[in-house]
């Protein structure tokens, strides 16, 4: 019962602080990219806080020595939409992979679509791939940290989807640093959940390590392994069906 209040209390404080910030960057549609990303930090910082205060959700850190000091490809396990707003609080300058057709959320998208994340239309085949190149290098020239889900979509705890090759393709192509992370957010927060669960939350940042020299498939080979074998360690009982 008090975890529906605490998810309805959160929705509904989302539902305030949101169309404050889209009209803010609306009118400032003129100013630099990353005077817009600024613009949208206080949304991020106040959600955290919601969701650190209110739903109870709070986060443990390991291995934050890990972050480059420049851009990089982070390569992130993907359980929910805690994660897009959390680990802008953990990792600076921080853009993401999004869905083109987000833009069209009221408010929500609206103020995604004017900040440097970068859009991917994920039915244009292999013209995806070339879009994700080219912004995705340029953002990284620009100084940002480019955050992709290898395996796509949000999974479920416990469970592994196939690692795609697109974040491995861009690592490459902008000669960046790979930083693999693992979190088991899902425990708290479920796919599509209006109810979220009080909990904690770790993130493992693993080592960051050079893309040069490396292909596609060793580059994403090289996160997946890390990534899959951290997860063991942050939720060893959702692995214990495995063989020893």
């Amino acid at each position: 019962m008090m975890a529906a209040l605490r998810s309805a209390l959160f929705m509904a404080a989302l539902a305030l602080l949101t169309p404050p910030v889209t009209l803010l960057l609306l009118l400032c549609f003129w100013l630099p990219h990353h005077a817009r990303l600024r613009l949208a930090q206080p949304w991020v910082r106040s959600v955290t806080w919601l969701i650190d205060h209110l739903l109870g959700i709070r986060c443990v850190v390991r291995g934050r020595e890990n972050i480059p000091a420049g851009a990089a490809v982070v390569l992130v396990k993907h359980q929910s939409a805690w994660e897009t707003i959390v680990l802008q609080t953990i990792f600076r300058d921080l853009i993401f992979v999004w869905k083109q057709e987000i833009k069209w959320l009221p408010f929500f998208g609206w103020a995604l679509a004017l900040t440097p994340m970068i859009s991917i239309d994920r039915n244009a085949g292999r013209d995806a791939l070339r879009q994700l190149k080219e912004r995705g290098t340029e953002r990284i020239r620009q100084g940002y940290s480019v955050a992709i889900f290898p395996e796509g979509t949000r999974m479920a705890p416990g469970q592994k989807g196939r690692y795609q090759a697109g974040g491995a393709f861009l690592a490459r192509e902008a000669e960046a640093p790979v930083v693999p992370v693992a979190l088991n957010s899902g425990e708290s927060w479920g796919k599509n959940a209006f109810l979220k669960q009080p909990g904690t939350v770790t993130v493992s940042i693993g080592p960051a390590f050079d893309s040069r020299g490396l292909s596609t498939s060793e580059i994403n080979s090289r996160a997946e392994a890390w990534i899959e074998g951290e997860m063991r360690h942050i939720s060893p009982h959702l692995y214990r069906h495995e063989n020893p």
